[in-house]
């Protein structure tokens, strides 16, 4: 390391390069950054001096996008900004490696799929190159199958960490966790089995959404609609009388799972009907007619059918009006084999074996030709499109089945505490405010608890086994939990206390529960455990509550909230003080990027390409909740900008600008006796002061946006003035006030733009100052307003336009900028004449221009611009 000047932090020698430029930078600083821990976090803390970040896990198992890059650098320039206010920023990183997309993942790259009756095979190896069908995929077991995602997620991780890393992310590498390990295993497991015991979560039967592809539950948070094509199939039911009720379905296939026909209470056409029977065609079963005001009088033919279960309608209906259940989809998809038992008669019974074991799409059409070949379709069907549920991974629509499921409550089914949670939304400070409003209207829009088992194979296990009676069967009134000494479990390969091996599955043993937690019941449990909750409470003490959470805006209602749910159940608070939500990458035509249009854009590319810098700066240009097109222009435009820092303060500190001309206190503004230089530091003071609000209000764009007005007002108005000055044109003393106004403005702009452009900024305070700019304390020049309350800051813009009329002729003359002037005339009133006159011999030396003429006007303006032309030498 060079040696220092005693009581200052310049080096002795500086080193600043002849060709300055951006090449390299990453690889180079990411080093020096991680040999000398500039971003670690100290532990050795208190609460107060912390500012804790709850990092969005990614899932390290699907695509790297741009988008990675655009929301984790808006987090980035945050915590980079705390950092420089003296906080001890905690900002660890995490990977959220459990679950469905790790298991797609894994099944197509290795090409197997999983089996639990399939034993363990040590050492086992996946092919070599994965068959193209998939019956032709390895069958494995559950173990050999969760190693397999164990070493792929690793590999994943190491991409992500890369990219991230290259970013310029200031998080602490130390402080790394994944949420499928040991630890937040653990976590997540003593979190439900606290919540089993306080009454938050619970086991029911129950109608559950389920995808047919991925043979699991699924909860309504991951849910989406996507419109399909339908038709509406017009059918009639017999009443005892003989009556026709024409009733219009889509799904004319739940027929023979109709439990009842619904009629709002109001609707005097069916009125009389209500509370008789009514008898369904093809199956010829008795069901009763209902009334309910969620019917809609004015939707089809008024009257529907109510079959368990076609959609949450029918659920609702169900419930309320105490219906029995007639499920006949499994859980495969297909419709049972055998006919149920309350189609009692021949016709009815044979109706359905023309249904049995089919899918659901091959049952439609089995049932609409039944109805066709007995004439009982009134009319042809009516096409139409319609919004669908479907699993947001999921590839087809999904069924309704009944099973019994793990909840945990959320305010879906009690009013208190949906309440209570909306309170929970509005102690947060929402970045920016109207996204609350996501947050509330999701809550009240709930219709049922979290449904958190999962019937996959990686991800957290259920921590509890089962009795089993003297039969085998379980009781699962009989729930036995592990230990907390055993955490992390797993049901399915561990023994609860007081049982042996050889009693698993055996009557009066136990058995295992075979679900997963859904990854959002643990990823909700990030701030316990990266915060070390249950493990190390002093140190969760330091980091908990957590200052921040970010997080893209369209997982409001998955994790957002449900880490909500989780800190007000196991902690009664909030889990962080702040939310920063960010939007969405739009491509050029402002659609959503996504891999199925094709529109994604790789971020090796374009980091490559601009470098992070420029990257950084494209991202840190959007606000925060705004969607943002992926602009090309907007990184050259940061490209430009981090080059044009290298070379402005090469020239600065070739002026021989150092540390100890920069301005700390309002004494040191006695040497800055230039009109000009009064004006840049003033402006300089007030642009802080307008970048520190705005970073405080968490408005990054907005503090960029200021830095880099006065950035380049600095370079292409001021420097341009004063270069003749700088060189010693006008005596020492006018020399040190530019100095002093060099140093001073290169320091602030060095460290405001630091959270913004980490890499050129680190790498001139590398030429003249020792350390990191990183670990430099953010500018704080409040002094400057009264140091310089005298100083005229608009002398600056004045003398600026002047000079820019001076080169307007010049251009109109097509001569060159160093073309003399002999004489130029600025019309002005008399109050911009005289900031004229304060800065005429910076302007004169800039323009090169021998006389300035001064002539009454009511608004500035430069004319009769004499040239100096020389006669072209004789040929």
């Amino acid at each position: 390391m060079a040696d220092q000047h005693l009581g200052t932090d310049t080096p002795k020698n500086l080193n600043v390069p002849d060709k300055p430029g951006l090449e390299g930078l990453e690889e180079k600083l990411n080093n020096r950054w991680a040999e000398e821990g500039t971003y670690r976090f100290n532990p050795d803390t208190t609460r107060e001096q912390v500012y804790s970040i709850d990092t969005p896990p990614p899932t390290a198992s699907g695509s790297l996008h741009v988008g990675h890059c655009f929301s984790y650098t808006q987090t980035d320039v945050l915590a980079r900004y705390k950092r420089m206010r003296g906080f001890n920023v905690f900002y660890p990183m995490g990977w959220d490696d459990n679950g469905l997309p790790t298991e797609r993942r894994v099944q197509n790259y290795y090409g197997v799929r999983t089996d639990s009756s399939k034993p363990y095979i040590a050492d086992y190896q996946p092919p070599a190159t994965p068959a193209k069908n998939q019956r032709d995929w390895d069958v494995i077991s559950r173990k050999n199958f969760i190693e397999l995602c164990e070493e792929l997620a690793v590999e994943d991780e190491k991409v992500f960490e890369d990219l991230f890393t290259t970013l310029g992310l200031s998080v602490d590498w130390d402080m790394t966790y994944r949420t499928i390990d040991d630890h937040s295993r653990a976590v997540s497991q003593r979190a439900f089995l606290k919540e089993l015991d306080s009454g938050n979560a619970y086991m029911a039967e129950a109608p559950t959404m389920w995808d047919v592809t991925f043979r699991t539950a699924v909860a309504q948070a991951e849910l989406e609609d996507r419109e399909v094509p339908g038709a509406y199939h017009r059918y009639a039911f017999t009443a005892a009388d003989g009556e026709k009720i024409f009733i219009e379905t889509t799904r004319p296939e739940l027929l023979a799972s109709c439990v009842a026909l619904v009629a709002n209470p109001d609707d005097e056409r069916y009125q009389h009907l209500f509370d008789k029977t009514v008898t369904s065609p093809i199956f010829e079963v008795e069901v009763p007619v209902k009334a309910h005001p969620l019917a809609k009088p004015d939707k089809g033919s008024g009257i529907a059918m109510i079959c368990t279960f076609g959609d949450s309608t029918d659920i609702t209906w169900w419930r309320e009006l105490q219906l029995p259940t007639r499920t006949l989809i499994g859980r495969d998809g297909r419709f049972q084999a055998e006919a149920p038992e309350w189609i009692t008669t021949e016709a009815g019974q044979a109706a359905y074996a023309e249904l049995a074991g089919k899918t659901v799409f091959s049952a439609k059409e089995a049932v609409v030709k039944m109805l066709t070949e007995q004439n009982l379709l009134d009319g042809e069907p009516k096409k139409i499109t319609h919004p669908v549920n479907f699993f947001e991974k999921g590839d087809k629509p999904l069924e309704i089945v009944s099973s019994r499921q793990w909840y945990i409550s959320n305010g879906g089914r009690d009013k208190t505490k949906r309440a209570e949670l909306i309170e929970r939304g509005r102690e947060l400070a929402w970045h920016p405010e109207f996204m609350r409003s996501r947050y509330e209207n999701w809550v009240d829009g709930l219709n049922g608890d979290w449904l958190v088992s999962r019937q996959r194979f990686f991800g957290v296990p259920i921590p509890v086994w089962y009795k089993l009676d003297a039969n085998g069967e379980p009781d699962y009134d009989q729930v036995i939990q592990p230990t907390d000494a055993q955490l992390p479990v797993d049901p399915m390969a561990d023994v609860p206390e007081g049982y042996t091996e050889e009693q698993r599955n055996q009557p009066n043993g136990f058995v295992g529960d075979t679900d997963v937690l859904d990854t959002w019941a643990t990823s909700s449990l990030t701030p316990q455990i990266v915060g070390q909750w249950s493990v190390d409470d002093a140190f969760f003490e330091k980091v908990f509550p957590f200052d921040l959470r970010p997080q893209g805006h369209d997982i409001i209602r998955t994790w957002l909230f449900s880490t909500v749910v989780r800190s007000n159940d196991l902690h009664d608070t909030v889990p962080w003080k702040h939310t920063a939500i960010s939007g969405w990458i739009l491509d050029p035509d402002r659609k959503k990027m996504s891999k199925s249009k094709g529109n994604v854009v790789v971020p090796s590319d374009i980091l490559e390409q601009f470098g992070a810098d420029a990257v950084r700066y494209w991202a840190a240009s959007a606000r925060l909740g705004a969607d943002t097109a992926y602009e090309v222009a907007q990184m050259k435009i940061g490209r430009r900008l981090a080059i044009k820092i290298l070379n402005a303060s090469k020239f600065a500190l070739n002026l021989g600008a150092t540390e100890a001309d920069i301005i700390t206190s309002s004494d040191d503004l006695k040497d800055l006796i230039n009109p000009l230089d009064q004006a840049l530091i003033k402006k300089l003071g007030q642009v802080n002061a307008l970048a520190t609000e705005a970073f405080e209000k968490y408005e990054y764009a907005r503090a960029l946006d200021n830095i880099e007005d006065f950035f380049w007002f600095f370079t292409d108005d001021y420097v341009e003035l004063i270069k003749e000055r700088a060189y010693g044109a006008f005596g020492e003393e006018q020399q040190a006030s530019v100095r002093i106004a060099l140093a001073t403005a290169m320091d602030a702009l060095l460290k405001m733009f630091a959270p913004f452009l980490p890499y050129a900024t680190e790498e001139v305070w590398s030429w003249w100052r020792v350390g990191s700019v990183h670990r430099q304390s953010w500018p704080e020049l409040e002094f400057l307003a009264d140091g310089l309350a005298e100083a005229d800051e608009k002398v600056m813009d004045t003398v600026a336009d002047v000079l820019a009329g001076i080169r307007k002729a010049k251009s109109e003359a097509k001569v060159k900028q160093r073309t003399p002037v002999s004489t130029a005339t600025v019309n002005a009133p008399q109050w911009q004449q005289a900031q004229v006159k304060a800065a005429a011999d910076d302007l004169k030396a800039a323009g090169n221009v021998e006389n300035l003429e001064y002539a009454e006007d009511t608004e500035l303006s430069v004319s009769d611009v004499e040239l100096v032309i020389e006669p072209a030498p004789e040929g």
